[in-house]
């Protein structure tokens, strides 16, 4: 157990210490993009969307539909950069929409 600190500390710190020792920050990741990908798509392409997984540096996106998929294809570039926006970091580097 580590030593108490006799400084108040901001909770966001904190947690950043907390996801960080434990290895969480790759499970958050998943959880932040699969929302994000929700938010940023809207309703109409999560209407098709099966899953979104984050391997690695691969976001990995099922969609029920070939023409969505096409369509969504031109624009992957411009895709990663609004998610790694979102996320604040530069994670994701390849989309994989199947």
């Amino acid at each position: 157990m580590s030593a108490r600190k006799d400084e108040p500390q901001p909770i966001e710190d904190v947690l950043r210490q907390f996801t960080a020792a434990n290895k969480l920050e790759k499970g958050l990741d998943n959880v932040k993009v699969a929302a994000l990908w929700a938010e940023l798509m809207g309703s109409g392409v999560q209407a098709y969307t099966t899953s979104v997984k984050l391997v690695g540096d691969t976001l990995h996106v099922s969609l029920t539909s070939s023409v969505l998929r096409e369509e969504l294809n031109y624009g992957k570039d411009n895709i990663i950069v609004m998610l790694n926006e979102g996320l604040e970091k530069d994670c994701i580097t390849k989309l994989v929409l199947r």
